[in-house]
Parts: structure tokens; sequence; C-alpha cells
């Protein structure tokens, strides 16, 4: 059987995710059989596997970690919609949308032994597991029924990694006091800590550092700098509130006069917005996240992203005006998903989704698609032929991605069909169900080509971003950071 590493976490964005996958990738290139495991997540951004639906992080460290996606990486998963709701998903299938206190009265011992059955799983076939946490391991209100944290632990006997982040300050409060809120038999299973997100002298730190070890015994195995890998965010904690914007891609060096900006809009149900990270990484992209009610005066393209409740989040455009602007906008716009059912003409068996008891729902009108909802829905992985048209004219080839949606859309009108029989676009708007889409390079870079001459400004020249593996860059921080040796991993 397996040992079990627990990356637990003081608070929620701590940077669990990616000390995970790094110890995934670091144990893989040194031969060792390793798998991630996420007991029960919450997240909508998530990815299509053989089996169903997984947590986008338990999905990058299987990559780090050289094995194939698995819905037993990620055997519960929560993905909210809204008003206290989420859709529960064990075991890859989609069971139903429970308000937080339905799922603990009538479904827990069923996440439960999910969970247990799946890590026992992994558990005969591989030498290690990195299991990460959830939030807080120290929600003492939660401590009966912490299937990520407490129950990980427990059933899996595993030796836990506490995770701490010092730039938002009170690091060693964190650390004292989540030690002193877990239960006993968890706190003796602590190994160490690893303090994140840390910036300047270290030396300035180690006062701290040894007086945390001497009144809790517990050393502190690394510190790691402030520096991002580039993996996916699993959240939408990285974004902004609905209400404000922020812009990502801006730190690459090149002159704002000659950069374009693709305004996305802060759905107040997003997800999957992972599909809009490769395109902040480009030389000269703006990527920024705007208000529903926000002027799009200032962009040069706009991409309409995934949603948990399409019907909502169409409401609430249409109620900031949106569709008024999007429609006067004379630049590329690209619907994913959710995106692309907003972009058509109407929305029909809508209640099934919406959280109203509205049958039919008017679109954002500038595609010729209807969507109709049912309760199926549709978990892949694809690949599809482009033939580019809209703004993705002047690309060809093979793609790929996956498609996690309810709903089918059907044409109504004239469109061309950008991928295959999926997707509609005419003039400057196309919408397609292909998550993933700007990952593949002659997608991305025939969109990229389009906006900036659209814009009329030209393309820059290069981009003074790191282009090398965020797998490698996780493992870095580990290998040059953290001191292994008390965690017990094996060396091969």
């Amino acid at each position: 059987m397996a040992n079990t590493l627990l990356v637990a976490g003081t608070a929620s964005h701590v940077g669990k995710s990616t000390v995970a996958a790094g110890l995934c990738r670091y144990l893989a290139d040194r031969g060792v059989s390793v798998a991630p495991f996420k007991a029960q997540n919450m997240s909508n951004n998530a990815r299509a596997t053989p089996g169903g639906e997984v947590g986008v992080s338990q999905y990058v460290q299987a990559r780090a970690a050289g094995v194939a996606p698995s819905t037993d990486h990620n055997p519960v998963l929560l993905k909210p919609r809204g008003d206290g709701e989420s859709q529960l998903i064990l075991d890859g299938d989609a069971v139903g949308h429970f308000e937080a206190r339905g799922y603990y009265d009538e479904h827990w011992e069923d996440a439960l032994e999910t969970a247990r059955a799946a890590h026992d799983r992994l558990a005969q076939s591989h030498d290690v597991i990195v299991a990460e946490g959830a939030g807080s391991i120290a929600e003492i209100n939660l401590h009966d029924r912490d299937l990520a944290n407490i129950e990980t632990a427990r059933f899996a006997d595993a030796d836990i990694l506490l995770v701490a982040d010092i730039e938002r300050g009170g690091v060693f409060a964190s650390l004292v006091g989540t030690l002193e809120l877990v239960p006993d038999d968890i706190r003796k299973q602590v190994a160490g800590a690893v303090i994140t997100k840390f910036r300047g002298d270290q030396s300035l730190l180690d006062p701290g550092i040894d007086a945390f070890e001497d009144r809790t015994g517990v050393p502190v195995l690394g510190v790691l700098p402030h520096d991002d890998p580039g993996l996916p965010e699993e959240d939408s904690v990285a974004l902004p509130s609905v209400g404000e914007r922020s812009v990502i891609g801006d730190d690459d060096g090149v002159p704002e006069a000659e950069s374009v900006t693709v305004a996305v809009p802060r759905l107040p149900r997003i997800s999957n917005f992972t599909d809009l990270q490769p395109l902040a990484h480009e030389p000269g992209v703006r990527v920024a996240y705007v208000p529903p009610d926000d002027a799009l005066d200032d962009a040069d393209a706009v991409v309409l992203p995934g949603s948990k409740n399409t019907v909502d989040d169409l409401l609430a455009l249409t109620d900031a005006g949106f569709g008024d602007r999007l429609r006067a906008f004379d630049g590329p716009v690209v619907g994913l998903c959710g995106g692309y059912q907003m972009l058509g003409d109407e929305i029909t068996n809508a209640a099934i989704e919406g959280t109203g008891d509205a049958d039919r729902v008017e679109g954002l009108g500038l595609l010729p698609v209807t969507t109709e909802f049912s309760e199926s829905k549709t978990v892949e992985h694809v690949e599809r032929t482009l033939d580019g048209v809209g703004p993705l004219s002047g690309a060809s080839g093979t793609v790929e991605g996956y498609e996690i949606h309810m709903g089918d859309s059907k044409l109504t009108g004239a469109a061309a069909r950008p991928f295959d029989s999926d997707g509609a676009a005419t003039g400057s708007v196309l919408g397609t169900y292909l998550h993933d889409l700007f990952v593949n390079d002659t997608a991305k870079n025939a969109f990229v080509r389009n906006t900036f001459e659209s814009a009329g400004i030209a393309l820059p020249a290069a981009s003074e971003r790191a282009d090398d593996d965020p797998y490698e860059r996780a493992s870095g921080l580990i290998t040059d950071h953290v001191d292994l040796g008390p965690l017990g991993l094996p060396e091969r």
C-alpha cells in the first residue's frame, strides 16, 4: 500500500495545489510511482476524463505525475451554481443539485465511501499518493465532516505537510492557531510546515521560524519564494469580485500602446475561466475581467467564458445592458461553452438549469443558434478539425480539448461550422463548446493575430515571459527550497 502525504493548508489560496503538483513532478522525475488525490473538491474549473469530471488541479497534478487523469484522483466534486446550491459529482457522474445541509444529510456517507474506495484503488497501484486538502484544516465547525482534510488524514494514515501563506501577514499566528485547533490525533500526523509566497530577505524571517519550531516542535521544511509557475487556477478566488475589474498579462514588457485588450465579462457563476490563461501569456495581450455593466470602449476583442449556470448569468448580462454594448462592438467575439449558448437567439427548457421557472430565455442574438437544455450532460475529451472562420480565420488543422455542458445547440440560420459539426460563426463572432480552445497554438495564434489586425496594431516581436514547463517550475520550487527528508518520501 502507498504512503500518503496530505498537503493541507491554514487557509484557502495558500498554494496547496502548486505544492502538490511540484511534489508529484519531483517524485515522478525520480522514478517513483505517484498519484494525486483530493477526496473532495469544490470548483467550477473542471476537466473531462474517460470516467467523468475532475477538478482542474487534480487533472494538472496527474499530468505532473505522468499518469492519465482519472476520477479516482478527485472522487467527490462539488460545482457551485449559486443560491447556496452545488452540483454533486461522485466518481465523475452528476448525482444532483443540493444545498450544503442536504448534501451532508443525504449524501455524506456515500461521498465518504466513494473517497475511501478511490484512495484504496490508487494505493494498490502506486508508491506514493500526494493528497491535497481543501481550504483550512482547522475549520472546527466542520471537523466531523471534513472529507478532504480530517477524514483523508485518518483513512489514509497520512503524514501532513502544513502550508501557510505569508503574503497577507500573520503566517506564524496562522500556523500556531491551526496546530492548536486540529484534533489531537491529526496534530500528531503533522510532519512539517512550508511557508509560501515569500518576498525579500529570508534571514529576517529566521527568528520567527526558530520561535515557531521551539513553540510547536514542528519543523519548517522550506520557504517558497513568491513565484507563479503558471499552472491553471483552481477556483474563482483568483478573480476579481463581480463588480470589479482586473487585468492579467500586463507584465510582459510590451508597451500599452502596442498591446490589445481581450475583455471577459466577470460572470457571477463563471466556470472554466482557465480557458483564458493561454491568451494572457501571449506577448502584448491583456485579459481584462470586467463587470457586466462595464463599457467595452477599450476592448479589442471579447470572450464570453463558461458558466455553471448559463441561464442566470445570461439574465445578469442582459440586466446590465451588456448585450446592447456587445451588439455594437465591432471586434472579434468568441463564446466558449456557456458563452456560446448565450450568444444564440434563445435557450429553451431554461428552467432545468436556471433558478427561475421560465421555460424560454432570450439570448444575446449574435449567432443564429437555439439551445435546448435537457437533464443529460456531455462530458468528454474531443478532437476537432478546425476550418478557421471569423475570429479564427486563417487557422486550420486538428485541435483538441474537452466538453462539459448541458444542452444541445442547433443552427437556425446561415452560419459557418468552424469545428466539424460543432460551433457556429458569422462575421467576427464565433461560438463553440470546445474548452481549452486556446491551448491549441493554431487557434490561439489565429485569434491573437486577428485581434491585433482588427485593432490596427502590429504583432509584438517577442515576449519577456518565461516559456519553460510549468510542471518543472513547480518541481523546482520544491527541489530548491524544501527539505523533504522529514516527510519520508522514497528516493530512487
